[in-house]
């Protein structure tokens, strides 16, 4: 069977829609002839990556923002949990943020995306799955390939949906980063993680905490600048508590990931994390980002599933 691209065509703004006829042209030129799927709704592309796999596709490609390949790994592994197996996984950056494919090591141009395709490397990544809590307060299910973070990163996810994006994806996050922050609230939550064969609770106390697979969020904020999306481990990062100004301080240096080094960041690595908000007043503005986009709140329970896909990476 043909590769098959699953195509955004209301990322970036609507330019891929806009823009994709003239880019089939050089992705069939590296890849031959490929079959297209348009998405038509929110996580339209979890049913077509799932169909994908059903029918024993040997590549699917995502064509999209971070949100795109985060759909579709979703549909891959709802996949793999039913014991099919998986196709190959491609990515073709053309979104807002690009956080995934800067951890993947991807020069964001379409000759680049589709040569590391061509040229068949593949790296076995991690996928983390979890159980969250909707906002009418179901339990649902899902998965990340990058990075789920809580608190603060919600109600920035929700002002760049509304922001505009004729300033650019880092700008449009930056903007909406300031208006969160100025109505960010300080979480207290029961945190229980597990490594090996044991484990720690504790309580803590603060604006965002995020639990990494990949480096990057926020289109360049490099939040976890030591994170490997292959090695079995969540490396976690508690951006603590501080006040605004200080958070802004601290945050403001994700950009050259030097924040970690500040006393009000603690990081630790782990395969298994559950967090419970205790003060569930500010639970309307403690909500969750899942790759980038707004989902729902705690409680949480995130567990590591590792090697699950094989994407189509560059040669280092």
């Amino acid at each position: 069977m043909k590769p098959l691209l699953i195509v955004n065509p209301q990322s970036a703004g609507g330019k891929t829609g806009a823009l994709f006829e003239k880019m089939r042209g050089p992705v069939e030129r590296h890849l031959g002839h490929v079959d297209v799927v348009f998405t038509e709704r929110a996580r339209h592309a979890v049913d077509i990556a799932r169909e994908a796999a059903n029918e024993g596709r040997g590549m699917v490609i995502s064509v999209g923002g971070d949100g795109s390949i985060h759909e579709v790994v979703c549909g891959l592994m709802e996949a793999r949990d039913a014991g099919k197996k998986l196709p190959k996984f491609g990515i073709i950056g053309a979104g807002t943020g690009g956080d995934y494919r800067r951890t993947l090591g991807f020069e964001n141009r379409l000759d680049r995306y589709c040569e590391a395709i061509a040229e068949g490397k593949t790296r076995a990544v991690d996928i983390g799955r979890f159980s969250y809590a909707t906002h009418t307060g179901e339990r649902k299910s899902s998965y990340f390939v990058n990075i789920l973070s809580v608190g603060m990163s919600g109600l920035v996810d929700q002002l760049v949906a509304e922001s505009t994006r004729t300033l650019g994806g880092t700008m449009a996050y930056f903007t909406s980063s300031v208006k969160g922050l100025a109505r960010s609230v300080v979480g207290r939550v029961k945190c229980t993680i597990w490594r090996e064969d044991s484990s720690r609770e504790e309580t803590i106390e603060t604006r965002c905490f995020a639990i990494c697979n990949g480096r990057y969020f926020g289109s360049g904020m490099q939040v976890a600048p030591m994170a490997h999306p292959d090695d079995g481990l969540f490396d976690v990062v508690d951006l603590g508590a501080a006040s605004r100004l200080r958070f802004f301080m601290v945050s403001s240096r994700m950009y050259t990931g030097t924040h970690v080094h500040s006393l009000d960041v603690k990081h630790y690595r782990c395969e298994r994390i559950q967090l419970e908000l205790l003060n569930e007043d500010v639970a309307d503005r403690f909500l969750l980002d899942v790759d980038g986009e707004p989902l729902g709140r705690l409680p949480l329970e995130v567990e590591m599933v590792p090697g699950a896909i094989e994407v189509l990476v560059p040669k280092q």
